[in-house]
């Protein structure tokens, strides 16, 4: 299984409001986030409103971002659904384009069971023959990954990470301790992603890294080296830019952030709203501190 760990920015979908994929603006950020240093690219993870894109849309974002990687850092893409038979197909066309992972978000209407919610994660894994992150947020999802669904689903081959926003550090401890080896932890925004590196995470997947990539690959190899003392320093800083991304909507934050560093990623897709002047205010300050 490839090694996936560090520095993952959850890249925007850039969208006109015609509804068109700015690609040139993406495939310019990605080559930026590269050039920073970052470990990897996530399209379509929740800064990417995969919730709010159609199914062109979405292949788009994803072909655009493994083409403008160019094989420097792998691509895990994001594939959501409330059909399992969608989100096969989406997985098996993600891996298609050339995807070097799936990132796998379970939506749900109506509540599941443990035993649906376990297949879901299953059959993704059993179509792709590359390696599934698998995606837990609670304060999103209506259906979520008990820790016994986590444990049977590390027995799977192409399981091999999960991705955590619970906001609850100790369960990212209690999954370490069930599953080992077998299931490696990726730190959302959520959680401090310091304090995740410090109990065995191996990096985050996070929107806040589109918007201080250098400073992020930065904290993740002071935290690679044991130089916890500057690593925290460091958290401390940039915990400002987290702390906005709790205040406002998720990609309305990272695409003002974006958008003052000039890249033309548009207004989040309706009906989410771009932030208010005040709040972009805050958003800039936050940026000022870090430049």
């Amino acid at each position: 299984m490839p090694d996936f760990h560090g520095v993952f920015p959850y890249l925007v979908s850039p969208v006109d409001a015609d509804g068109a994929v700015r690609t040139n603006v993406l495939g310019r950020l990605c080559d930026d986030l590269i050039g920073a240093g970052v470990h990897g690219l996530t399209p379509l993870g929740s800064t990417g409103e995969f919730a709010y894109l159609n199914a062109e849309q979405r292949s788009t974002v994803v072909q655009t971002t493994i083409e403008a990687a160019k094989g420097r850092v792998p691509v895990v893409a994001g594939v959501a659904s409330t059909s399992t038979a969608d989100a096969v197909a989406q997985a098996k066309a993600y891996q298609k384009f050339g995807a070097d992972g799936i990132l796998a978000i379970l939506e749900a209407y109506f509540p599941l069971a443990d035993a649906q919610v376990e297949s879901y994660f299953r059959s993704i894994a059993d179509a792709v023959d590359i390696p599934v992150v698998i995606y837990t947020n609670p304060q999103f999802q209506r259906s979520d990954l008990t820790l016994d669904v986590i444990a049977r689903l590390a027995e799977h081959p192409r399981i091999g990470y999960i991705k955590d926003a619970s906001t609850n550090t100790g369960r990212l401890l209690s999954i370490m301790n069930r599953c080992g080896d077998r299931l490696r932890v990726f730190s959302a925004s959520a959680h401090i992603p310091a304090a995740v590196m410090l109990i065995g995470g191996l990096g985050w997947m996070a929107g806040p890294a589109c918007i201080i990539p250098r400073q992020s690959v930065a904290l993740y190899d002071l935290c690679k080296a044991g130089r916890w003392d500057e690593a925290m320093a460091l958290q401390r800083k940039l915990w400002r830019i987290n702390e906005a991304f709790a205040r406002f909507n998720l990609a309305a934050c990272i695409k003002a952030g974006l958008a003052i560093q000039g890249y033309d990623v548009g207004d989040p897709i309706p009906p989410q709203a771009a932030l208010t002047p005040e709040q972009r205010k805050v958003v800039e300050a936050a940026l000022r501190e870090l430049a």
